[in-house]
C-alpha cells in the first residue's frame, strides 16, 4: 500500500465543489453591451471626439485661415499666467456661492420648515419654483436686465420703500455687477433645489421624525439628524447639476454684463468665446475649454466624494 491510503482514525476534510474563474465571454455580457452600445457610440461620437479634437487644437496657434504653427504646451502657459484667465477663475468660484451653495443652502431650510408643516398645494408650490428652469437663459438675463435697470423696477422699489439712496445700476457699478449676476443664478437654482429636496425628503421614513420629536429633538436638531443625512444623495446631485452650470454659465452673463464693466464679471466661457469668434484665436480657446472642462470634473468629483454614501465596514 502506499502512503495516500488513509488509516481508520484519520478524517478527511470534505472538499467543496470546485470554484472555476468566471467566464468572460457569456452570452449576457454580450447582450448587455450591445444594450449600451448606442448610448457609448454617440457619446464617442459627440463628446469623446470633440473633446480629444479640443485637446489637439489647444497644442497649436491657428486662426481658422492660415497654416497651423505647433505651440506645444505655450498656449497653457499663456492662459495660465493671463491676468483675465485668473479673474475669470476666481469669479468662477464666486458663482459657485451663488449658483450652487446659495441655492442649496435657501433649499435645504424651506425643506426642513416643510417637513414639520403641513402645506397646502405644494403641487403648485413646486411648480412654480421650477418654472426659471424651463425658460431660456437669454429670457431670464433680458427680464433681470430690465429689473436693475436704473430707472427698473427694484430701484422703483427701494424708492417707495424710503432706500432711494440705495438705488444704483446695479449691472453697471464695479461693486455691484458681480452679486447682481451672481442673484440671477440663486433665483434659478433655488427652484431646482427645492424640488429634489422635496421629492428626497418624502422617502423619508416618517418614524424617524416622530422618534426624534419623542427623544425631545427640537427644530434644529431634527433638521441635522434626520433631513440633512436623508438628503444626501439629492444634495450631492444638485450640487453637481449647479456647480456644472456655474462653471460654464455663459448665457446669463452675456446678455446682461458680457463680462464687464471692465472684467469685474468675466467667466472662461465669455473668453472663449471672445478668442474663438472675435480675435480668431482658436487655440487659446481650445486651451480654455480643456481647462474648464478639467476644473469641471474636479469639482463635481470633489463634490461627489464628500457626499458619498458612507457604508460601515464589515
Amino acid at each position: 500500500m502506499t502512503a495516500l491510503s488513509t488509516s481508520p482514525g484519520t478524517r478527511r476534510t470534505p472538499r467543496g465543489p470546485r470554484r472555476t474563474a468566471p467566464r468572460l465571454h457569456r452570452r449576457w455580457d454580450w447582450v448587455g453591451l450591445l444594450y449600451i452600445l448606442p448610448a457609448l457610440v454617440f457619446f464617442s461620437v459627440f463628446v469623446l471626439y470633440p473633446l480629444c479634437q479640443s485637446v489637439w487644437l489647444s497644442l497649436w496657434e491657428w486662426d481658422g485661415v492660415t497654416a497651423a504653427t505647433w505651440v506645444g504646451p505655450q498656449n497653457y502657459i499663456d492662459v495660465l499666467t493671463e491676468p483675465d484667465s485668473r479673474k475669470a477663475l476666481i469669479n468662477s468660484f464666486v458663482f459657485i456661492v451663488f449658483y450652487a451653495v446659495l441655492p442649496a443652502a435657501i433649499g435645504l431650510m424651506f425643506t426642513g420648515i416643510m417637513a414639520r408643516i403641513r402645506i397646502h398645494g405644494l403641487t403648485f408650490f413646486r411648480t412654480a419654483l421650477f418654472v426659471p428652469q424651463i425658460l431660456s437663459g437669454v429670457v431670464v438675463a433680458v427680464a433681470w436686465r430690465y429689473m436693475y435697470a436704473i430707472d427698473g423696477p427694484l430701484n422703483a422699489l427701494l424708492g417707495q420703500v424710503g432706500l432711494g439712496w440705495l438705488a444704483t445700476a446695479w449691472l453697471g457699478e464695479f461693486g455691484t455687477a458681480l452679486p447682481a449676476v451672481g442673484s440671477i443664478g440663486t433665483w434659478v437654482m433655488f427652484g431646482l433645489c427645492m424640488v429634489l429636496f422635496l421629492a428626497g425628503a418624502q422617502r423619508i421614513p416618517a418614524e424617524l421624525y416622530e422618534a426624534a420629536r419623542i427623544d425631545g429633538a427640537g427644530p434644529i436638531r431634527e433638521f441635522f439628524t434626520v433631513t440633512l443625512p436623508g438628503l444626501r444623495r439629492e444634495i450631492s446631485f444638485a450640487l453637481v447639476l449647479t456647480t456644472t452650470y456655474a462653471l460654464r454659465n455663459f448665457d446669463v452673463v452675456w446678455n446682461t454684463t458680457q463680462g464687464g464693466p471692465g472684467d469685474t464679471t468675466i467667466m472662461p466661457s465669455v473668453i472663449i468665446y471672445k478668442a474663438a469668434f472675435n480675435t480668431r484665436d482658436y487655440g487659446t480657446a481650445a486651451t480654455l475649454s480643456v481647462l474648464l472642462a478639467a476644473l469641471v470634473l474636479v469639482v463635481t468629483g470633489l463634490v461627489l466624494f464628500l457626499f458619498r454614501d458612507k457604508e460601515p465596514r464589515r
